[in-house]
């Protein structure tokens, strides 16, 4: 078997729910049982994030995975970020409510294409987004999120040759802000590609006091119009910290929840796609539900699992991202 074996995933249990059961009590009644915790992305739905014992981004989820001293991991968020969570911590059992909550940025890059890419630049150093599968992180040298990456290539000496994969944008970005002419790998978010400038002109010009705040896994035309860009958590802590009262959120609406609970005094308006739909909601995210999680907590399924052989490979540029973090005070 070698290191692009299929992950191995132990299947989901359907079942109905007693309909008069107050979901988040026996939630919280399994997760003290079990000894569980629940980590969330800031995309989730508003009562997943409720319920999670810690919200955040990939950065954050990361370091609460590695340091976490619960037994059981419920993972609500994507299939990386469960692998991810496994990778920190092999002894313990990872879950995830929806084993089909992928992720079409991991998806743009196959480990085995992404190997052969690698071959042509043995010179070149590979740092890769945290947004990508299991056997793509032991192809790397350093791993990094969205708030890091900046900083990340700027503590590598300046003649260091680099490969960024997966996100091409996120890599543009990096670049610019770097100076560093990188290799990048032709993949991208599909919830940060389908914004609408013209849409977003419209809606500024009917909100001209609103800042337009987003993710720089958004396509540069998208990113130049910004006044602030930034990871999900750099987004949430400039709603809070500036004076402005409206904000148009170029990223997965997700995060507007924290955003409105952290300033209920302020408007925050999803930025529009090109397609008919009001908000840009990422449909992997969103296939996890609070009846998924409590079944996931109740019968310690669907779990993902990782091979040994990808755990000890995969490790170490996780590792070296969470060291490179502390040092930077990240």
């Amino acid at each position: 078997m070698d290191i692009f074996e299929e992950i191995n995933v132990k299947g989901f249990v359907d079942e109905p729910i007693d309909p008069t059961l107050d979901l988040f009590d026996e939630i919280e009644k399994l997760k003290k049982e079990k000894n569980a915790v629940i980590l969330a992305h800031y995309y989730q739905e508003p009562d997943i994030q409720d319920i999670a014992d810690y919200i955040g981004d990939s950065l954050g989820l990361s370091q609460e995975a590695a340091k976490t001293g619960a037994e059981v991991i419920v993972f609500a968020g994507v299939h990386f970020m469960a692998e991810t969570a496994k990778i920190l911590s092999p002894s313990k059992k990872v879950l995830l409510p929806d084993l089909k909550a992928g992720c079409s940025l991991s998806d743009s890059c196959p480990a085995h294409l992404f190997a052969k890419f690698k071959e042509k630049y043995p010179d070149h150093l590979v740092i890769t987004y945290v947004n990508c599968s299991a056997e793509l992180k032991a192809l790397s040298d350093i791993v990094c999120t969205s708030a890091n990456a900046v900083q990340i290539v700027n503590s590598l000496p300046p003649d260091q040759k680099i490969i960024f994969g997966p996100d091409k944008n996120l890599g543009a970005y990096v670049s610019k802000k770097t100076g560093r002419d990188m290799v990048l790998w032709n993949g991208a978010c599909m919830v940060h590609e389908i914004f609408s400038v013209q849409r977003i002109l419209k809606l500024k010009e009917r909100h001209p006091e609103a800042k337009f705040i987003a993710h720089p896994e958004c396509e540069d035309v998208i990113l130049s119009m910004a006044d602030y860009i930034g990871s999900t958590t750099g987004l949430l802590k400039y709603s809070m910290n500036t004076d402005a009262k409206e904000f148009i959120v170029a990223t997965e609406s997700g995060i507007i929840h924290q955003m409105e609970k952290a300033n209920p005094d302020k408007v925050f308006i999803p930025a529009p796609p090109n397609n008919a739909c009001a908000c840009n909601d990422c449909p992997h995210m969103k296939r996890n539900t609070l009846e998924k999680l409590y079944l996931c907590l109740k019968n310690g399924l669907p779990e993902v699992d990782v091979p040994m052989h990808v755990i000890e490979k995969a490790r170490l540029p996780i590792e070296r991202m969470l060291e490179i973090s502390a040092r930077l005070g990240l």
